[in-house]
């Protein structure tokens, strides 16, 4: 999620932490890059003025998801590769809205996927699985791309789970 900051897309004067961020800020601008800052506690985050961007490394989309349900629901959609398909499904992160609370879906990979998976979705959502998953997304408005990478679905079940190996291996290219 940590970016190189171009200045002269992003709105220093409307910084906040990100954990302060809300549905309006979102509303407002649907892209935020954010700042490694060694120096801060919590990380700080800038939205982006100019969309289309050219790429979404460094940066999240706030947006609203659609579940299989037809139910609309705010998001943060992270770790989107504009223009590898391969990498978003497998790196793809969001975290989904209730009632001003925030809950980060884990990857199939991440260590906490028991605590964090899609059953603790739904519990969290008060919604059976199958009214859940899949999850569409669709960020082709902010950013230029590989539209395969930029619209899609989070299922419940990954298409293709990876070795750890390959994992590590996509991380670093």
């Amino acid at each position: 999620m940590l970016g190189t900051v171009d200045y002269s897309a992003v709105d220093t004067n409307e910084s906040k932490l990100f954990t302060l961020i809300e549905i309006p800020d979102l509303e407002r601008h649907p892209v935020w890059e954010s700042i490694l800052d060694d120096e801060a506690d919590e990380l700080s985050v800038f939205p982006v003025r100019d969309l289309p961007v050219a790429g979404l490394e460094g940066r999240f989309v706030g947006t609203r998801v659609q579940f299989a349900n037809g139910d609309l629901h705010w998001a943060t959609l992270f770790y989107l590769h504009a223009n590898d398909s391969r990498k978003t499904e497998q790196f793809l992160s969001l975290r989904i809205e209730r009632n001003g609370k925030w809950f980060g879906l884990a990857r199939y990979w991440d260590v906490d996927y028991e605590r964090r998976g899609p059953e603790a979705l739904a519990r969290f959502l008060g919604l059976p699985l199958e009214e859940i998953f899949p999850i569409r997304y669709d960020v082709r408005e902010y950013s230029m791309g590989n539209p395969a990478a930029l619209a899609g679905e989070v299922p419940k079940e990954p298409r293709e789970r990876l070795p750890e190996d390959v994992i590590i291996k996509m991380i670093v290219s």
